[in-house]
């Protein structure tokens, strides 16, 4: 029986399918490629934390910004249920850049989401995290796509879960 590959949790398409983590962000994960740009590795960042790979997330922080996270303080956390990503904007210069998303979860009292917007440097040639700036979630609308990737409309699937 053919098991279906994982998608992967970042919600990357190609020609309008959902990528195979095989072909997405495990590469980045398994140190096989490094993000080319900020939105590359804000993706692999999001799965990460969905993969509870918590190393990945220590190696592609800039050091400088780390403030005494580590992975034995990422490991201690209690694991989140993330839902789906949802890229709002992308933007990058040459050594600097920013996205800003909404990475859904389930909490204690519904469906909720961290808004932020994460800048990031390129350094040693490569781009690292620095540090983001958090606003309010900002719910879809009824009609729009759900945030969980399902295809349906959000009435349809999640909004039934806030």
């Amino acid at each position: 029986m053919n098991q279906k590959p994982l998608l992967c949790p970042c919600g990357q398409q190609q020609q309008g399918q959902r990528t195979p983590y095989t072909h997405c962000c495990e590469p980045y994960h398994l140190g096989h490629s490094l993000a080319n740009n900020p939105e590359t590795l804000m993706r692999s960042r999001y799965s990460a934390f969905v993969l509870q790979q918590h190393q990945y997330l220590i190696d592609t922080h800039h050091g400088d910004y780390l403030g005494g996270l580590t992975k034995q303080v990422l490991d201690e956390q209690e694991a989140t249920q993330w839902i789906g990503l949802q890229v709002i904007s992308s933007a990058n210069q040459q050594t600097k850049g920013s996205v800003t998303f909404q990475a859904w979860y389930l909490a204690e009292h519904g469906l909720d989401a961290i808004h932020e917007q994460s800048d990031f440097v390129f350094e040693q040639q490569r781009w690292w995290y620095t540090s983001g700036k958090q606003f309010k979630a900002v719910p879809p609308k009824r009609n729009m796509p759900c945030v969980c990737h399902s295809g349906k409309k959000f009435k349809q699937c999640c909004m039934n879960k806030g």
